[in-house]
């Protein structure tokens, strides 16, 4: 269904139901937004530790009309903790599976940014006969990254930003970069937002991208694939976006002069380009 855009962030949150649902051997938590009947359902994957409420501000900018579905990985914010370790691809399996329990059976457009860009890709190509449009946010191919800095990816093996604010304010310019670096005051908003991580929850969550990669497929792809990054994002350096989208047939680059965290210091720009990709005719045209 093809409808007007809106070009500007909504103010408020749609109406969020939030339960417990069980797909694939795995009991989530998953809020869902309503939007309107014949709008493709829009499933957002998040980065590693973070629990869905931190993707609040950008399900507010989106277009109302577009149902969403978030999920909270296993042992993050409410999802209840797992003794077994699980890959990508058993998410991918559990997260189908409740979204035909919300009665989305058909059509789906999925988002992800970092960790959760890998999971992204992952449910892209388990689900490739349902994936319509694939949003990749400040992400990579996986193992086949270009990495960052090893004083950076020794900061993220430890949950310890998600747990400790005063610790997270203390580093975020570090590992987040762009506009961090001058402002770490735009980090209390997304704080206050924290919940629920566990060091099990986190461990695995590191446990399912070890030795993944979409380097072997991602050149297969045939969903369009709009690809966000920040030009000065220490955690997955820009080089990487570029590589994902040279590789993708049908994808456009966007780049924002910010850093990991574009998604919450940049929302007035993303919103319409994610609006315009998911409910434009022509996906990789851009806002009008």
């Amino acid at each position: 269904m093809i409808a007007p855009l809106a070009t500007a962030p909504s103010a408020t949150l749609p109406a969020v139901e939030t339960r417990l649902l069980e797909g694939g051997g795995m009991r989530l938590n998953v809020a869902t937004t309503a939007g309107e009947p014949g709008f493709t359902p829009l499933v957002l994957f998040n980065g590693i530790g973070a629990n869905l409420e931190l993707l609040e501000p950008f399900v507010a900018a989106l277009d109302p009309r577009i149902p969403t579905v978030r999920i909270d990985a296993p042992g993050i914010g409410h999802s209840p903790r797992r003794l077994r370790p699980y890959r990508f691809r058993g998410l991918a399996r559990a997260v189908g599976e409740i979204c035909d329990q919300l009665g989305h059976r058909g059509a789906l457009d999925v988002f992800g940014i970092s960790w959760g860009g890998a999971a992204a890709q992952a449910f892209t190509r388990y689900h490739r006969h349902r994936a319509r449009r694939l949003i990749l946010a400040a992400t990579s191919m996986g193992a086949a990254m270009v990495p960052a800095s090893p004083r950076v990816l020794l900061r993220m093996v430890s949950p310890a930003r998600y747990l400790n604010p005063n610790y997270l304010t203390e580093i975020a310019p570090q590992i987040y970069g762009g506009d961090l670096r001058q402002k770490p005051h735009l980090l209390r908003e997304f704080a206050g937002k924290i919940r629920g991580t566990t060091l099990l929850g986190y461990l695995q969550q590191l446990i399912a991208g070890i030795g993944w990669t979409s380097l072997w497929w991602i050149w297969r792809m045939r969903q369009p694939v709009l690809v966000m990054a920040g030009s000065d994002d220490p955690l997955v350096p820009h080089v990487n976006a570029r590589l994902m989208a040279r590789l993708i047939p049908k994808s456009r680059l966007v780049t924002y002069d910010c850093g990991h965290l574009f998604l919450l210091t940049r929302l007035q720009q993303v919103a319409p380009e994610v609006n315009a990709f998911l409910l434009n005719e022509d996906p990789l045209a851009g806002p009008g």
